[in-house]
This record gives structure tokens, C-alpha cells and sequence, in this order.
């Protein structure tokens, strides 16, 4: 099972580095890494995460670290990452993998 990054998680991620890189760059690029790892974990466990609740929908699950919520769908072939918030935000009401890579 392989994970891909959608457009709009990777901005995700982008944002959330820059915003910490302002205080410390160095922790910005440990946060993103760490982040990055546990992700990786879905390779061996697509359902690790808990169903999101918001969806309804079995397929997108989510994963936390820190205070960020790393949302994820998992189709047949791959593991599609939709979004990465942070846990005070409204999830958007729609997620769409059509800007998978």
C-alpha cells in the first residue's frame, strides 16, 4: 500500500512549517519529519486511525499528532492524504482526493 500527498495536504503542511519556522526552523522541519513518520505507518496500517466522525464515511479516517489532524482516505491501491488541520479548525465540508499528485 503506498501513501500519496493530495495538493492540498502538502500546502497543509507547507503552511503549518513556515508557521512554526518563524519561532524556530529547526523545530519546524522536527515537527514536519515526525509528522511525516507516523503517516508512514499507514503503509503496514491502512485503518490505524479512527473513522471521521464528520464524513460519515468509512473510507476517511483520521490520524493526530500533536494538535493537528492528518486526514486520510484509504482506497484499494493506495492511501490518499487529504488534509492535514490543525484540531481547533472546521474540517471542510467536502474533502476531495481529485488533487491527488
Amino acid at each position: 500500500m503506498t501513501v500519496t500527498w493530495t495538493r492540498t495536504a502538502k500546502g497543509h503542511l507547507r503552511s503549518i512549517h513556515d508557521y512554526i519556522a518563524t519561532d524556530s526552523p529547526r523545530q519546524a522541519q522536527r515537527f514536519v519529519d515526525r509528522l511525516t513518520r507516523r503517516v508512514g505507518r499507514l503503509t503496514k496500517y491502512p485503518r490505524l486511525g479512527p473513522m471521521v466522525d464528520e464524513y460519515q464515511d468509512e473510507s476517511i479516517r483520521e490520524l493526530l499528532h500533536g494538535m493537528y489532524r492528518i486526514i486520510y482516505r484509504v482506497v484499494p491501491s493506495r492511501i490518499d492524504i487529504l488534509a492535514v488541520v490543525h484540531g481547533a479548525m472546521l474540517l471542510p465540508p467536502d474533502l476531495s482526493p481529485e488533487d491527488a499528485p
